[in-house]
């Protein structure tokens, strides 16, 4: 196999780091497994950021995801962990990962979770007539 599934996220450099812009990068192929069963988990995860010096590398973020898949992993603990992992390779002014996992038992799980930087204030939305 050409690729394999790796931890390592890269970055480079924002091009337009003087201004807030709004990066989305919709992952619709997340696996990983249920830590009880070990039946396979499907979810589909929205990555948003504003970014400040550096961007995420959108292979390494790939491969990345990729290693999750034979991973055992609460929907909670797996979503605050690629947060957590994105938050500290690019320090982004600000960074949302949802994660919207398919139905399991019944129920369906949708997890937010949330990185703000202390110096940074989000600008005023503008509202157009």
């Amino acid at each position: 196999m050409p690729s394999q599934p790796s931890k390592d996220l890269e970055t480079f450099e924002n091009p337009r780091p003087e201004r807030d812009y709004t990066i989305r990068i919709r992952i619709p192929e997340f696996t990983c497994l249920c830590p009880k069963t070990g039946q396979p988990d499907f979810a589909e995860m929205t990555l948003e950021y504003v970014p400040d010096t550096l961007c995420v590398e959108l292979k390494a973020l790939k491969m990345y995801v990729w290693s999750f898949r034979d991973q055992g992993a609460f929907h909670e603990a797996v979503t605050n962990e690629i947060l957590g992992d994105l938050v500290a390779v690019t320090q982004p002014r600000f960074m949302r990962l949802t994660a919207e996992f398919n139905v399991r038992g019944g129920i369906y799980t949708t997890v937010v979770a949330e990185h703000r930087s202390d110096d940074w204030t989000p600008p005023t939305p503008v509202q157009l007539p």
